[in-house]
Protein backbone atom coordinates (compact mmCIF):
# COMPACT_ATOMS: atom_id res chain seq x y z
CA UNK A 1 0.00 0.00 0.00
CA UNK A 2 1.15 3.83 -0.97
CA UNK A 3 1.95 5.72 1.69
CA UNK A 4 1.53 9.52 2.99
CA UNK A 5 4.53 10.19 5.51
CA UNK A 6 2.77 13.30 7.81
CA UNK A 7 6.13 15.46 8.76
CA UNK A 8 6.78 19.24 10.41
CA UNK A 9 8.46 21.03 13.17
CA UNK A 10 7.81 19.98 16.48
CA UNK A 11 4.61 20.56 18.61
CA UNK A 12 2.73 21.87 15.15
CA UNK A 13 -0.34 19.34 15.65
CA UNK A 14 1.32 16.46 13.75
CA UNK A 15 0.32 14.27 16.28
CA UNK A 16 -2.92 15.80 16.63
CA UNK A 17 -3.55 15.61 12.88
CA UNK A 18 -2.41 11.79 12.88
CA UNK A 19 -4.82 11.35 15.99
CA UNK A 20 -7.37 12.68 13.80
CA UNK A 21 -6.64 10.94 10.87
CA UNK A 22 -6.97 7.66 11.92
CA UNK A 23 -9.89 8.41 14.74
CA UNK A 24 -7.40 6.48 17.55
CA UNK A 25 -5.01 8.08 19.75
CA UNK A 26 -2.38 6.14 18.57
CA UNK A 27 0.48 9.02 18.66
CA UNK A 28 1.10 10.96 21.47
CA UNK A 29 0.13 14.05 21.02
CA UNK A 30 2.47 16.05 23.81
CA UNK A 31 3.77 19.93 24.39
CA UNK A 32 7.46 18.73 23.54
CA UNK A 33 9.78 17.96 20.69
CA UNK A 34 10.02 14.43 19.43
CA UNK A 35 6.89 12.92 21.20
CA UNK A 36 6.36 10.88 18.33
CA UNK A 37 9.71 8.17 18.09
CA UNK A 38 8.77 5.43 16.18
CA UNK A 39 6.83 6.13 13.43
CA UNK A 40 2.97 5.58 13.72
CA UNK A 41 1.18 3.93 10.91
CA UNK A 42 -2.36 4.12 10.40
CA UNK A 43 -4.74 3.13 7.69
CA UNK A 44 -7.34 5.12 7.02
CA UNK A 45 -10.69 5.18 5.15
CA UNK A 46 -11.16 7.42 2.05
CA UNK A 47 -14.57 9.91 2.53
CA UNK A 48 -16.55 8.73 -0.09
CA UNK A 49 -20.18 10.18 -0.34
CA UNK A 50 -20.93 7.59 -3.59
CA UNK A 51 -20.78 4.71 -0.90
CA UNK A 52 -23.50 5.34 1.10
CA UNK A 53 -26.18 6.30 -2.04
CA UNK A 54 -25.42 3.08 -3.52
CA UNK A 55 -25.74 1.25 -0.36
CA UNK A 56 -29.12 2.55 0.16
CA UNK A 57 -30.25 1.63 -3.76
CA UNK A 58 -28.79 -1.97 -3.05
CA UNK A 59 -30.14 -2.72 0.02
CA UNK A 60 -26.55 -3.85 0.51
CA UNK A 61 -25.44 -6.11 3.66
CA UNK A 62 -22.30 -3.94 3.74
CA UNK A 63 -19.86 -1.43 2.54
CA UNK A 64 -16.18 -1.39 2.35
CA UNK A 65 -14.25 2.10 1.56
CA UNK A 66 -11.02 2.34 -0.33
CA UNK A 67 -8.25 3.51 1.82
CA UNK A 68 -4.64 5.04 2.56
CA UNK A 69 -1.94 4.46 4.46
CA UNK A 70 -0.54 7.84 6.89
CA UNK A 71 2.65 7.45 8.96
CA UNK A 72 3.25 9.90 11.63
CA UNK A 73 6.97 10.80 11.66
CA UNK A 74 9.34 12.38 14.58
CA UNK A 75 9.64 16.00 14.18
CA UNK A 76 12.70 17.42 12.61
CA UNK A 77 14.76 20.63 13.93
CA UNK A 78 17.76 22.03 11.99
CA UNK A 79 20.54 20.10 11.15
CA UNK A 80 18.46 16.94 10.60
CA UNK A 81 21.04 15.99 7.45
CA UNK A 82 23.78 16.12 9.59
CA UNK A 83 21.93 13.89 12.02
CA UNK A 84 21.08 16.65 14.77
CA UNK A 85 18.18 15.78 16.99
CA UNK A 86 16.36 12.81 14.79
CA UNK A 87 17.94 13.82 11.81
CA UNK A 88 19.13 10.35 10.80
CA UNK A 89 15.57 8.80 11.38
CA UNK A 90 13.30 10.99 10.12
CA UNK A 91 15.31 11.22 6.41
CA UNK A 92 15.00 7.28 6.47
CA UNK A 93 10.90 7.29 7.51
CA UNK A 94 10.39 9.87 4.65
CA UNK A 95 12.49 8.42 2.21
CA UNK A 96 10.16 4.94 2.92
CA UNK A 97 7.13 6.99 2.03
CA UNK A 98 5.22 8.33 -1.55
CA UNK A 99 4.48 11.48 -0.80
CA UNK A 100 4.72 14.25 2.17
CA UNK A 101 2.11 16.07 3.94
CA UNK A 102 4.24 18.23 6.05
CA UNK A 103 1.97 20.01 8.78
CA UNK A 104 3.02 23.81 8.99
CA UNK A 105 1.78 25.72 12.44
CA UNK A 106 -0.65 28.93 11.35
CA UNK A 107 -1.62 29.90 14.65
CA UNK A 108 -0.52 31.74 17.68
CA UNK A 109 -0.27 30.34 21.03
CA UNK A 110 2.16 31.03 24.12
CA UNK A 111 0.55 27.83 25.84
CA UNK A 112 2.47 25.97 23.14
CA UNK A 113 6.36 26.17 22.79
CA UNK A 114 7.67 26.23 19.41
CA UNK A 115 10.95 24.98 18.44
CA UNK A 116 12.26 28.50 16.75
CA UNK A 117 10.72 30.57 19.51
CA UNK A 118 8.18 32.36 17.21
CA UNK A 119 5.40 31.53 14.20
CA UNK A 120 6.78 31.64 11.09
CA UNK A 121 5.25 29.44 8.44
CA UNK A 122 7.62 29.62 5.38
CA UNK A 123 10.37 29.88 7.61
CA UNK A 124 9.32 26.87 9.42
CA UNK A 125 8.78 24.97 5.59
CA UNK A 126 12.40 26.21 4.42
CA UNK A 127 13.64 25.07 7.64
CA UNK A 128 12.38 21.28 6.35
CA UNK A 129 12.92 22.28 2.63
CA UNK A 130 16.65 23.11 3.14
CA UNK A 131 17.05 19.98 5.32
CA UNK A 132 15.35 17.83 2.52
CA UNK A 133 17.69 19.23 -0.22
CA UNK A 134 20.82 18.99 1.70
CA UNK A 135 20.63 15.20 2.05
CA UNK A 136 19.39 15.17 -1.54
CA UNK A 137 22.32 17.24 -2.53
CA UNK A 138 24.70 14.52 -1.47
CA UNK A 139 22.62 12.09 -3.45
CA UNK A 140 22.92 13.55 -6.02
CA UNK A 141 26.95 14.72 -5.81
CA UNK A 142 27.71 10.71 -5.50
CA UNK A 143 25.28 9.83 -8.39
CA UNK A 144 26.86 12.64 -10.17
CA UNK A 145 30.44 11.14 -9.85
CA UNK A 146 29.34 7.43 -10.83
CA UNK A 147 28.02 9.06 -13.98
CA UNK A 148 30.36 11.20 -14.83
CA UNK A 149 32.70 7.96 -14.86
CA UNK A 150 30.23 5.90 -17.27
CA UNK A 151 30.06 8.72 -19.42
CA UNK A 152 33.40 9.67 -20.47
CA UNK A 153 33.29 5.69 -22.04
CA UNK A 154 30.60 7.06 -23.91
CA UNK A 155 27.48 5.72 -22.05
CA UNK A 156 24.13 7.58 -23.41
CA UNK A 157 22.29 6.69 -20.59
CA UNK A 158 24.86 8.38 -18.14
CA UNK A 159 25.06 11.24 -19.90
CA UNK A 160 21.30 11.63 -20.03
CA UNK A 161 21.51 11.57 -15.94
CA UNK A 162 24.36 14.21 -16.14
CA UNK A 163 21.88 16.45 -18.09
CA UNK A 164 18.99 16.27 -15.46
CA UNK A 165 21.59 16.24 -12.55
CA UNK A 166 22.64 19.74 -13.94
CA UNK A 167 19.01 20.86 -13.92
CA UNK A 168 18.33 19.49 -10.22
CA UNK A 169 21.52 20.13 -8.41
CA UNK A 170 21.94 24.49 -8.42
CA UNK A 171 17.95 23.96 -6.84
CA UNK A 172 18.85 22.17 -4.25
CA UNK A 173 22.12 24.34 -3.46
CA UNK A 174 20.23 27.19 -2.86
CA UNK A 175 18.32 25.22 -0.27
CA UNK A 176 15.22 24.82 -3.16
CA UNK A 177 13.27 21.73 -3.54
CA UNK A 178 13.80 19.08 -6.57
CA UNK A 179 10.03 19.75 -7.62
CA UNK A 180 10.83 23.34 -8.63
CA UNK A 181 12.75 21.98 -11.15
CA UNK A 182 10.63 22.21 -14.67
CA UNK A 183 11.96 19.00 -16.31
CA UNK A 184 10.50 17.56 -19.63
CA UNK A 185 8.64 14.32 -19.36
CA UNK A 186 11.65 12.18 -20.36
CA UNK A 187 13.38 14.02 -17.61
CA UNK A 188 11.44 13.48 -14.95
CA UNK A 189 11.38 9.94 -16.13
CA UNK A 190 15.16 9.82 -15.23
CA UNK A 191 14.81 12.31 -12.36
CA UNK A 192 12.34 9.67 -10.31
CA UNK A 193 15.39 7.48 -10.65
CA UNK A 194 17.52 9.57 -8.40
CA UNK A 195 14.43 9.06 -5.13
CA UNK A 196 14.83 12.38 -3.99
CA UNK A 197 13.69 13.57 -1.30
CA UNK A 198 11.74 16.86 -2.52
CA UNK A 199 10.79 15.14 -5.64
CA UNK A 200 8.04 13.36 -3.77
CA UNK A 201 4.34 14.85 -4.44
CA UNK A 202 3.81 17.36 -1.48
CA UNK A 203 0.70 18.81 1.19
CA UNK A 204 1.04 21.40 3.15
CA UNK A 205 -1.34 21.58 6.12
CA UNK A 206 -1.93 24.77 7.07
CA UNK A 207 -2.62 24.13 10.68
CA UNK A 208 -5.16 26.83 11.88
CA UNK A 209 -6.84 27.42 15.31
CA UNK A 210 -10.60 27.51 15.85
CA UNK A 211 -10.75 31.62 15.78
CA UNK A 212 -9.35 32.34 11.91
CA UNK A 213 -10.49 28.67 10.61
CA UNK A 214 -13.54 29.96 8.86
CA UNK A 215 -11.81 32.93 7.31
CA UNK A 216 -8.56 30.82 6.49
CA UNK A 217 -7.99 32.68 3.62
CA UNK A 218 -7.51 36.06 5.66
CA UNK A 219 -5.05 34.60 8.02
CA UNK A 220 -1.66 35.94 7.06
CA UNK A 221 0.23 32.53 7.76
CA UNK A 222 -1.87 30.71 5.29
CA UNK A 223 -1.51 33.29 2.85
CA UNK A 224 2.87 32.90 3.25
CA UNK A 225 1.77 29.14 2.84
CA UNK A 226 0.11 29.15 -0.21
CA UNK A 227 1.89 31.58 -2.07
CA UNK A 228 5.43 29.57 -1.19
CA UNK A 229 3.29 26.25 -2.34
CA UNK A 230 2.56 28.25 -5.13
CA UNK A 231 6.53 28.30 -6.66
CA UNK A 232 7.56 24.65 -5.90
CA UNK A 233 4.40 23.20 -7.55
CA UNK A 234 2.70 21.58 -3.57
CA UNK A 235 -0.78 21.87 -3.13
CA UNK A 236 -2.16 23.61 0.56
CA UNK A 237 -4.95 22.35 2.44
CA UNK A 238 -6.62 24.53 5.39
CA UNK A 239 -7.05 22.20 8.76
CA UNK A 240 -7.72 22.94 12.44
CA UNK A 241 -5.93 19.81 13.78
CA UNK A 242 -7.67 20.37 17.35
CA UNK A 243 -11.20 20.55 16.19
CA UNK A 244 -10.72 17.99 14.12
CA UNK A 245 -9.45 16.04 16.99
CA UNK A 246 -12.49 16.56 18.78
CA UNK A 247 -14.41 15.56 16.06
CA UNK A 248 -13.11 12.00 16.19
CA UNK A 249 -15.19 11.63 19.51
CA UNK A 250 -18.85 12.41 18.36
CA UNK A 251 -21.20 10.27 15.73
CA UNK A 252 -21.76 11.60 12.46
CA UNK A 253 -24.66 13.36 12.62
CA UNK A 254 -22.66 15.42 15.42
CA UNK A 255 -20.44 15.77 13.49
CA UNK A 256 -22.28 17.64 10.76
CA UNK A 257 -24.24 19.83 13.49
CA UNK A 258 -20.78 20.54 14.77
CA UNK A 259 -18.98 21.78 11.99
CA UNK A 260 -22.26 23.30 11.02
CA UNK A 261 -22.22 25.61 13.99
CA UNK A 262 -18.31 26.76 13.10
CA UNK A 263 -19.77 27.96 9.61
CA UNK A 264 -17.97 25.08 8.02
CA UNK A 265 -19.71 22.79 5.38
CA UNK A 266 -16.84 19.93 5.50
CA UNK A 267 -13.97 18.37 7.79
CA UNK A 268 -10.33 19.67 6.99
CA UNK A 269 -9.29 15.85 7.02
CA UNK A 270 -11.63 14.69 4.96
CA UNK A 271 -10.34 16.96 2.40
CA UNK A 272 -6.74 16.26 2.94
CA UNK A 273 -7.66 12.12 2.61
CA UNK A 274 -9.02 12.75 -0.42
CA UNK A 275 -6.10 14.93 -2.08
CA UNK A 276 -3.61 12.37 -0.20
CA UNK A 277 -5.77 10.02 -2.03
CA UNK A 278 -5.06 11.89 -5.66
CA UNK A 279 -1.86 13.13 -5.02
CA UNK A 280 -0.70 9.43 -4.76
CA UNK A 281 -2.07 9.00 -8.03
CA UNK A 282 -4.34 6.54 -7.19
CA UNK A 283 -8.25 6.28 -8.01
CA UNK A 284 -11.50 4.08 -7.12
CA UNK A 285 -13.74 1.98 -9.09
CA UNK A 286 -16.89 0.62 -7.38
CA UNK A 287 -18.61 -2.56 -7.34
CA UNK A 288 -22.67 -3.04 -6.18
CA UNK A 289 -24.68 -5.14 -4.62
CA UNK A 290 -26.85 -7.08 -1.94
CA UNK A 291 -24.01 -8.39 -0.14
CA UNK A 292 -21.62 -5.64 -0.50
CA UNK A 293 -20.58 -1.79 -2.05
CA UNK A 294 -17.11 -1.33 -2.06
CA UNK A 295 -14.72 1.02 -3.25
CA UNK A 296 -11.35 -0.96 -4.89
CA UNK A 297 -7.87 1.37 -5.28
CA UNK A 298 -6.18 1.25 -8.19
CA UNK A 299 -3.28 3.53 -9.96
CA UNK A 300 -4.96 6.05 -12.22
CA UNK A 301 -4.35 4.82 -15.65
CA UNK A 302 -5.12 1.70 -15.32
CA UNK A 303 -6.74 -0.76 -17.64
CA UNK A 304 -9.71 -2.82 -17.05
CA UNK A 305 -8.16 -6.57 -16.95
CA UNK A 306 -6.05 -5.40 -14.38
CA UNK A 307 -8.40 -3.81 -12.11
CA UNK A 308 -10.36 -6.88 -12.45
CA UNK A 309 -7.22 -8.26 -11.04
CA UNK A 310 -7.89 -6.26 -7.81
CA UNK A 311 -10.68 -8.36 -7.29
CA UNK A 312 -9.54 -11.74 -7.94
CA UNK A 313 -6.71 -12.90 -10.13
CA UNK A 314 -8.92 -15.58 -11.86
CA UNK A 315 -11.17 -12.63 -13.14
CA UNK A 316 -8.01 -10.69 -14.68
CA UNK A 317 -6.40 -14.25 -15.95
CA UNK A 318 -10.38 -14.86 -17.50
CA UNK A 319 -11.22 -11.55 -18.61
CA UNK A 320 -13.66 -10.81 -21.54
CA UNK A 321 -15.59 -7.48 -20.79
CA UNK A 322 -16.28 -4.96 -18.60
CA UNK A 323 -19.70 -3.89 -17.91
CA UNK A 324 -19.64 -0.33 -16.69
CA UNK A 325 -22.03 2.25 -15.88
CA UNK A 326 -20.52 5.63 -14.56
CA UNK A 327 -21.89 6.89 -11.20
CA UNK A 328 -23.54 9.83 -12.44
CA UNK A 329 -25.69 8.21 -14.91
CA UNK A 330 -26.79 5.59 -12.62
CA UNK A 331 -27.95 8.12 -10.39
CA UNK A 332 -29.69 9.59 -13.49
CA UNK A 333 -31.36 7.14 -14.18
CA UNK A 334 -32.57 5.78 -11.21
CA UNK A 335 -31.45 1.95 -10.89
CA UNK A 336 -29.39 -0.16 -13.04
CA UNK A 337 -32.09 -1.54 -14.64
CA UNK A 338 -33.21 2.11 -16.41
CA UNK A 339 -29.37 2.50 -16.81
CA UNK A 340 -29.59 -0.27 -19.26
CA UNK A 341 -32.83 0.90 -21.00
CA UNK A 342 -31.06 3.99 -21.53
CA UNK A 343 -28.38 2.72 -22.96
CA UNK A 344 -26.29 4.55 -20.20
CA UNK A 345 -24.74 0.68 -19.36
CA UNK A 346 -21.93 -0.04 -22.05
CA UNK A 347 -19.56 -3.55 -22.62
CA UNK A 348 -15.63 -2.30 -22.58
CA UNK A 349 -12.65 -4.84 -23.47
CA UNK A 350 -9.32 -4.81 -22.39
CA UNK A 351 -8.02 -1.37 -23.63
CA UNK A 352 -10.33 0.19 -21.47
CA UNK A 353 -8.65 2.40 -19.27
CA UNK A 354 -10.62 2.74 -15.87
CA UNK A 355 -12.66 6.06 -15.03
CA UNK A 356 -12.84 7.28 -11.23
CA UNK A 357 -16.38 6.28 -10.24
CA UNK A 358 -16.84 3.46 -12.75
CA UNK A 359 -19.41 1.11 -11.37
CA UNK A 360 -18.00 -2.43 -12.95
CA UNK A 361 -19.26 -5.83 -13.30
CA UNK A 362 -16.77 -7.83 -15.08
CA UNK A 363 -17.40 -10.66 -17.55
CA UNK A 364 -14.61 -13.53 -17.40
CA UNK A 365 -14.72 -17.26 -17.59
CA UNK A 366 -11.47 -19.73 -16.53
Amino acid sequence: MLQAGIVGLPNVGKSTLFNALTAQEAALAANYPFATIEPNVGVVAVPDERLPVLEKMNKAQKVIPATVEFVDIAGLVRGASKGEGLGNQFLANIRETDAVIQVVRCFEDENIVHVEGSVNSVRDIETIQIELALADLASVEKRRDKASRSAKSGDKIAKAELGVLDKIQPVLEEGRSARAVDLTKEEAAIARQFFLLTTKPTIYAANVDEETLLNADENPHVQAVKKHAAQENAEVVVICAKIEAELVALEPDERKEFLADLGVTSSGVDKLIKSAYKMLGLMSFLTAGEKEVRAWTIPIGTKAPRAAGEIHSDIERGFIRAEIVSYDDLISAGSNAAAREKGLTRLEGKDYVMQEGDIVNFRFNV
